[in-house]
Parts: structure tokens; sequence; C-alpha cells
């Protein structure tokens, strides 16, 4: 009955975020658990058993999601890396199908907007775009704003974030006991004429906060063309345990200092909102470079990209939705690789190359008026694209709509009538699970067959319950193209209707209408089936054939 009303939504497919502990320990706390709730030590453990390298934990993501009707990640990209993750909890399922879904994160638009761009924004946008941020019509009156005023609001940000970041180094330094002439040019550093871009998040190691400096001859050519400089903020913390990420931290740090970086790298120390608000409303460009598919989401550049500042990133997370090819840019290949060091490498000159190539060069292009009238028009590309898709309202509407209100109902049905449904469902699911391995499918299919878009070939099948009974299942013919591991992308689903019987066994038919071109696996599927379950595929056991 629990499960029947609860969302687990996972956050980050990184270990350290997917806590796992030894029997033992869990034993020492636990240990009357399992008499109070009426099972035994193994099947509390079962509830949460993930098999690891180093042996089998208890893994609290596996708990969650067995003690959950409904699971989701937070953007498209990360719902297909848990199916990935976690198929294991449903073996005989198409990784396609297992019963993770995703909505992507949004941001509180008002919280991380500037004064200066909500005064804009109700000039030229439509009376009440506070309460329609997620309606792409409200972003329209962009077209209205003229490219030189938001250009100057977009300068006075900049200077102001500068202003902050030299009296928080002056600060910092005077805190620290640096001496009069280093806390004196403290207050010289960075330049309001310079491209800017902004880095600031958690220093996680998948993050690659440091892949900036692969090659920092090229580096410093980039930073310091004096027709074209550029230069790079950077703020973040690292969890108080995450030595790695406090290494990055350090590095960067210190790299500030040298005389080659000084007044272009700057790392502006405790971050917090703060610091955070005014980096997102002041800087040109938001990077973010984390090693792919690592990045569940992130919000960050979501809130750059509210407030005019393009996004250069990974093809990860939210990006992998966002960008168009008109509101920022990609860092490389929208892909996985097996080497970490060829990632980086791949990434890192990727990353160059775009910035020395198209993104500085378009920055510094100007018109008589002083005004880079095509930057202006991506400003506008990514606050009119992202500012509706990526806002907290949309993201609420969809969690309301796709699964509160569903849970609330499910929950609603099992909890009546004293748990009357859930205890049924309880037994049946244990029933399933029990005997579900005793089914025979034999499918009556070409062993190749060819079919044009839309041509329909006529399919049967035939099962052996042996015991259970046909009203228990459904039989389908599950079709898609082969991915990667013989996994279905897509799989069509088409269902099978029960015509007579032959023999013992059930006979089923269906005509299979390919919807799409390309090499298709095809199989025949029965699975438990009944009113009353929540997703079809949720006890994850099926015969095949």
């Amino acid at each position: 009955a629990v499960r029947s009303n609860t969302l687990f939504t996972t956050h980050t497919p990184v270990p350290a975020g997917n806590d796992a502990f030894a029997f033992e320990l869990v034993e020492k706390f636990f240990w009357q658990f399992w008499g109070q709730l009426g099972i035994d030590r193994n099947q509390f453990i079962d509830f949460a058993r993930q098999q690891l390298p180093w042996g089998p934990q208890y893994s609290m993501t596996v708990l969650a999601l067995r003690l959950s009707a409904y699971a989701n990640g937070v953007s498209a990209l990360h719902g297909e890396v848990s199916r990935s993750m976690w198929h294991f909890l449903w073996p005989q399922t198409p990784e396609a199908q297992v019963p993770v879904g995703s909505i992507t994160n949004g941001i509180h638009s008002r919280t991380w907007l500037a004064q200066e761009l909500k005064d804009l924004y109700t000039k030229y946008l439509v009376k009440n775009w506070r309460e329609e941020v997620d309606d792409p019509a409200t972003w329209a009156g962009l077209d209205k704003v003229p490219d030189a005023e938001l250009w100057q609001v977009h300068q006075a940000r900049k200077q102001r974030l500068i202003d902050f970041i030299r009296d928080r180094l002056q600060k910092m330094y005077t805190r620290h006991g640096e001496g009069p002439q280093k806390i004196a040019a403290a207050g010289q550093v960075l330049d309001p004429n310079a491209f800017t871009i902004g880095f600031a998040r958690r220093f996680a190691t998948y993050k690659r906060a440091t892949l900036l400096f692969h090659d920092e001859e090229r580096l410093q050519r980039i930073l310091n063309d004096p027709e074209r400089p550029v230069q790079i903020i950077f703020s973040g913390k690292a969890h108080p345990a995450d030595e790695p990420g406090k290494a990055l931290i350090q590095r960067i740090y210190q790299l500030s200092q040298q005389p080659e970086y000084w007044g272009k790298i700057v790392f502006v120390e405790n971050y917090d909102m703060n610091i955070a608000r005014h980096l997102v409303s002041g800087v040109d460009m938001w990077l973010n470079n984390p090693r792919r598919p690592h990045e569940a989401s992130g919000t960050s550049g979501m809130k750059a990209a509210l407030s005019g500042a393009p996004n250069f990133s990974v093809l990860d997370g939210w990006w992998v939705e966002g960008y168009d090819g008109s509101n920022g840019w990609a860092i490389g290949e929208e892909r996985e690789y097996k080497d970490e060091t060829t990632q980086d490498t791949a990434d890192a000159l990727s990353l160059y190359a775009t910035l020395e190539d198209i993104i500085v060069p378009l920055y510094y292009a100007r018109d008589g008026d002083g005004v880079p009238t095509e930057w202006v028009k991506i400003m506008k590309n990514a606050i009119r694209t992202c500012a509706p898709q990526f806002s907290m309202v949309r993201m609420v509407k969809e969690y309301t709509n796709l699964y509160y209100l569903p849970a609330a109902a499910t929950g609603s049905a099992f909890f009546d009538n004293h748990f009357g449904l859930a205890r049924e469902m309880a037994h049946w699911k244990q029933t399933m699970r029990q005997r579900w391995g005793n089914v025979h499918v034999q499918a009556v299919v070409p062993e190749s067959m060819q079919l044009t878009v839309g041509e329909a070939v006529k399919i049967s099948a035939r099962v052996w319950y042996n015991g259970l009974s046909a009203t228990d299942a459904a039989v389908e013919i599950v079709a898609g193209e082969a991915g990667p591991g013989d996994n279905l992308r897509d799989p069509q689903v088409t269902a099978m209707r029960m015509t007579g019987t032959d023999n013992g066994a059930a006979v089923y038919e269906a005509e299979l209408k390919p919807s799409t071109s390309g090499q298709f696996l095809v199989g025949i599927r029965a699975r438990p089936d009944r009113a009353g379950l929540i997703n079809p595929n949720e006890l994850g056991i099926a015969a095949w054939a």
C-alpha cells in the first residue's frame, strides 16, 4: 500500500549519490525492523540487495525503486541512463520499458532574475509574464526589445558583477593578511569590456572544472589576445569529504595567482546563492563541461540562459534538450567514450576550437554603435527557448500531472476497504513471481521478413500457462530497432488477441505493422497482467519467444 502512492526521484548516476552499505551495518541498526514488519532478515535484505564489484550491498536506491510505484530521473538523458543502470531489477523487460521516467528540472525564474532584467521584461513582455513563464508565447515579446537596450542592461549587470567580485577579493586578501599592493591590485581584476565566462557549481570530479587547462599554452593565447581578450570567473564548493574535488579548487586558485593568469582567471570563495545570482546575471557566457553522461540535469545554465547568457556546454543533462543550434554552443559530440582520457582530450579540443573560431569572434563583432547584434540575437534565443521550457512552473505541472495526481488516485484505491486491493495485489504478485517460470511461449512467425512501412504481417503464438490462467496475462508483440547489447530502441508493442486453444495452449494472433523503417528485432512476450497494476512492466518478469 505504501508503494502505491510513492514517487522516487533519482538525482544522480554517480556512485557517491547512490548510497550502499554492508549488510552487517544494516543488521546492527535495523535488526528490530524485520520483526516489526512481519518479515525475516533475508526478506529485509533482499528489498535492497545490489551486487557490486566488491560484493553484495544494501543499496538505498534499489530499496527506493522497489518500494516506489513511480520513479523518475531529472532529465530525458538521465532517464535513459537510469533505465540502463537499474535494468537488472527488471531483467526480463526491455531496457527502454524499465519503469523509470523523467521530468527535467526547472528553476524558479523570479529568484534568479536580476531586478534590471525583471524591469526590462515587464516593459516589453505580456503584462502577466511572471505568472506565464512556462508559456512560449510569453517570450515572443523579446523581439520588441531593442538590441542596444538589452545590451545596455547586460553591461550594467556585468559591471555590477565585476565590482562585487573585486570587493570580495579585497576582503579575502585582507583576511588572509596579504600586503597592501596585492589588495589594491585585486580592485583592478577583470575588464568590463572583455569577454567573460562563468563557471560555478559543486566541484565534483566528473564536472571537470579544470578541463579548460588541458592545454595551458593554448588557453593563455585565448585569454591574452590583445584584440579579443577573454576572462573566466570560477566559484563553487566541494563536499567536505571529497578530496579530489577540493584539489580541483586548490589547483584553480593556485593558477589564478600566477602572473600569466592574474586578473584573467578569478576564483570567488565561499560560493552561495548571492554569488550565484551575480554570476548568472553578469557573465557573457556560461560554461559547463561534465563528463557525459554523468550530469543528471544541472540547473546553473538554465539560470544563466534566463538572464541572456548563452550556454557553452557538453551535451549532457538538461542541455541535450535545451540546445537547438541557435541559443548557445555544444562541446564535443553527443556520445560516450570508453576511455576518460580520450574523452577529455576530444572535449578540450572541441572547447578550444569553438571558442577561438566561433564564440570569441562573434562576441567582438560590433555594429556602428558598438552593439554585438549577432551575439544579442543568440542572447535573445537563449532566453526565448530556455525560459519557458526550464521553468519550475513547467516542472511542477509535469510532476503534478504525470506523478502526483496518478499517485494520489492509486494510493486511494489501494488504501480503500481496509487495504483490500493492496492485499489482493500482494497475493497475486507473489503467485506470479513463484509460478511465472512455468509459462512457455512459442511464436509462429517467419524467421526473416521484409516489409514496407505500414505493411502488415500476421503473427500468431501459443502460450502454455501450466496452472496459471490466461486472464492473468497479456501477450504482446514487441518489436524495435536493435540497439547496443540487443536492447530495443523505442519498442513498438502490439497487443495480441486470444482466438482459442490448441492441445492445452492458448492461441493468440495479431498483425505487426511497423511504423518506421530499419532492421527490427521481433519478440512475443507473455507478462503478468491484471487490473490494479500501476505499470504494465512493474513485476519485471515475462516469458519470451
